[in-house]
């Protein structure tokens, strides 16, 4: 369980007299999944702490993609209802249980889960969030913990990337692909960074990219190819999809790693000759599944994220911040993919 939701009252119920409000939380809330109308932002009753568990004020909420597709029932795993999207957060511990030594009231945490974030507050288990080391803004942290988790295990857990291979990423605008980049760079790799738009071109550059190309290139496999000096590359990182998986890994090194992180783009159909010929590994990455089967590595690896991020060699990219109040315009924003860094509901806005 991501979140405790009991005695949600009804679509449209008016919100609760003033004096009974200490009592409640706000959170973004649908009876059924489907599209953003069938959410509304609603004061519910704030449940009581459970064994092993702590309460979070938060401050940002990471609201991307993948969320939206949840929320609308039309991602590969459907969450119960009564359903709260948002999968990442940042805030700062107001209540812990008894049985909860190592997290105090005060502390500034990263929360994450599947769902059940965008709201005011949470409450989660212990192991769902990771106390935040100095040098890391709660904005910026609300956005960090999917996107550079997901990079960190593709590129480190399942492609093993070595310093001076070349890793090419496809989407390198978008929130895993920029992580990628950032994670790619840290790992000493050389990285070819595709993106469809000037700005996400951009953005890939500032986040450390030796090379950026056009995502809608006509000679788009050439323009990799000229990016590497000529050579394959050894990895592709791909939260795409589509066609842009069967060109990318055409442009595949003998023994090469192709990294299945997404497919906005459609579900590719690869011709399965092609590993053959290339000596070359398609790669799945579902984090989701890891964080549920390897739950202590899963930990190990965010705590040296965020080691990372304090020590200023990681940022996430922030394009935009919204009041909680505009959750509908977040969640299509997110649906559309094309900002140059991550929309965050921002619980100090008003």
């Amino acid at each position: 369980m991501t979140y405790k939701l009991s005695e949600v009252g009804a679509a449209g119920a008016s919100s609760p007299p003033k004096r009974e409000r200490q009592s409640m939380y706000r959170a973004v809330v649908a009876d059924e999944l489907g599209p953003v109308g069938h959410y509304t932002l609603r004061h519910l009753p704030r449940p009581q702490l459970e064994a092993g568990e702590v309460r979070v004020a938060l401050v940002a909420v990471g609201i991307s993609y993948v969320d939206v597709l949840t929320a609308e029932g039309n991602y590969q795993v459907k969450p119960p209802v009564p359903f709260i999207p948002g999968s990442e957060a940042a805030g700062v511990v107001i209540e812990t249980a008894p049985d909860v030594p190592d997290v105090s009231v005060g502390d500034r945490v990263v929360c994450g889960g599947w769902y059940g974030l965008l709201a005011d507050e949470c409450v989660l288990p212990r192991d769902a969030v990771t106390p935040i080391p100095p040098g890391i803004d709660l904005v910026e942290a609300a956005v960090f913990p999917a996107s550079f988790s997901t990079a960190w295990h593709a590129l480190v857990d399942r492609a093993h990337v070595r310093p001076g291979e070349t890793v090419l990423v496809l989407g390198a605008g978008g929130a895993t692909g920029y992580a990628a980049v950032q994670v790619a760079k840290v790992l000493g790799a050389h990285v070819i960074a595709s993106a469809s738009t000037h700005e996400k071109r951009a953005l890939a550059t500032g986040g450390g990219a030796d090379a950026t190309i056009d995502a809608r290139a006509a000679d788009w496999r050439d323009a990799v190819k000229a990016a590497n000096g000529g050579m394959p590359v050894d990895v592709v990182f791909d939260p795409i999809g589509g066609a842009a998986t069967d060109a990318a890994f055409r442009s595949l090194a003998w023994c090469g790693r192709h990294l299945i992180v997404g497919f906005p783009g459609g579900i590719a159909s690869l011709r399965t000759n092609l590993p053959l010929l290339k000596g070359a590994s398609l790669v799945g990455v579902n984090i989701r599944q890891f964080y549920l089967s390897q739950p202590d590595k899963a930990a190990a690896n965010m705590a040296h994220l965020l080691d990372l991020a304090s020590a200023g060699r990681l940022r996430p990219a922030v394009a935009r911040n919204y009041p909680i109040e505009d959750y509908a315009l977040v969640m299509a924003e997110a649906a559309k993919g094309e900002s140059a860094g991550r929309i965050v509901v921002n619980l100090n806005m008003r």
